[in-house]
């Protein structure tokens, strides 16, 4: 007769509380990956209000002219906007008489190699991802790449952007025009 051997339960449990973690982390990520992807649609898509209504109520854009800056306050910066001044921004780019419009034009986003730095115990992110998009205007393709940095809040409604530092690897390049919209 075969001798039996007593059942760990301990040790059975164990594997099962570590794939738990995991899928948890895998499902954050993708979340990321999906909240960033509908955010480079809506800015192609010219849907300047959705892509508004992704920030927190106290969100906030900014690009600072380098890297190494730490604060916008007090320091020049590319963009430094709240949700008010994004909504100046574009109204100013949707009004009729707004020449900088004509003729259409379009940008084309793409947004890989996505990382989540941090996960708080409330659903909090923090995310760095790649970006690089293209813009079209008249007969002039301009291009623009960089890094992303999200802190992104865990709402009822998904996440929404606390900050979103944008550090263009090009920043310091010579324009013909400025930029007109969020990149």
């Amino acid at each position: 007769m075969a001798k039996r051997t007593p059942k760990k339960t301990g040790a059975a449990k164990q594997p099962v509380r570590a794939a738990k973690r995991a899928h948890n982390g895998h499902d954050t990520q993708h979340a990321v990956e999906q909240f960033l992807y509908r955010q480079a649609e809506l800015l192609d898509e010219k849907r300047w209000q959705d892509y508004i209504d992704l920030f927190a109520e106290d969100g906030m854009y900014w690009m600072p002219p380098e890297p190494s800056h730490a604060t916008w306050d007090g320091m020049p910066a590319i963009f430094a906007e709240d949700k008010n001044l994004m909504t100046v921004r574009m109204k100013r780019v949707l009004h009729p008489d707004a020449w900088s419009q004509r003729p259409l034009w379009g940008t084309n986003h793409v947004v890989g190699n996505v990382v989540v730095e941090r996960e708080s115990p409330n659903g909090d992110v923090v995310a760095r991802s790649r970006f690089h998009m293209m813009e079209l205007r008249r007969d002039d393709v301009r291009h623009f790449a960089g890094l992303y940095i999200h802190h992104l809040k865990k709402t009822k409604d998904g996440y929404r952007i606390k900050l979103q530092r944008v550090d263009m690897t090009n920043a310091q390049a010579a324009y013909d025009y400025v930029l007109q919209v969020w990149v």
